[in-house]
């Protein structure tokens, strides 16, 4: 697992997300092409993070100007994949090492949950394809 390195502004934003939510980030990535900020919370966080009926993650949004995505954190980067994709059922992550030193997860989706993995304009592949690099150091994420 990569160490993440964490800038001022970073830490500020992780700050005002945990004011907001009372949930607890471990990392925090600004999306500037997504038009978003993708927050990596502990695990038992995620349902604070959100909360009741979204509420949290609205606030969090209105406060930012933009929108937010949280990803539930994990130890493996197979749960941590499935974590990044979900609302979409994952059947099975399988991480490739090529010759030339890269290293791609292979992600099985349900064929009727192809459409979430990917997401509209391929948001969601893009979120676990930044998370996937910045926390485990792979350099690409397909869906099959």
């Amino acid at each position: 697992m990569a160490r993440v390195k964490l800038s001022m502004e970073d830490m500020a934003l992780i700050a005002q997300f945990e004011r907001i939510t009372g949930a607890s980030a471990v990392d925090v990535v600004r999306d500037d092409e997504g038009d978003r900020i993708i927050l990596v919370v502990r695990p038992d966080q995620l349902a604070k993070a959100i909360g009741r009926g979204g509420g949290n993650v609205r606030a969090a949004a209105d406060a930012f100007g933009m929108a937010v995505d949280i990803v539930q954190f994990a130890e493996t980067v197979e749960e941590f994949i499935k974590n990044a994709l979900a609302p979409a059922r994952v059947e099975n992550v399988r991480i490739i090492e090529h010759r030339d030193g890269n290293r791609v997860a292979v992600v099985t989706v349900r064929h009727e949950d192809r459409g979430i993995a990917i997401g509209r304009d391929g948001r969601n592949v893009a979120r676990a394809r930044i998370l996937a690099k910045r926390h485990f150091d792979l350099d690409n994420v397909t869906i099959i």
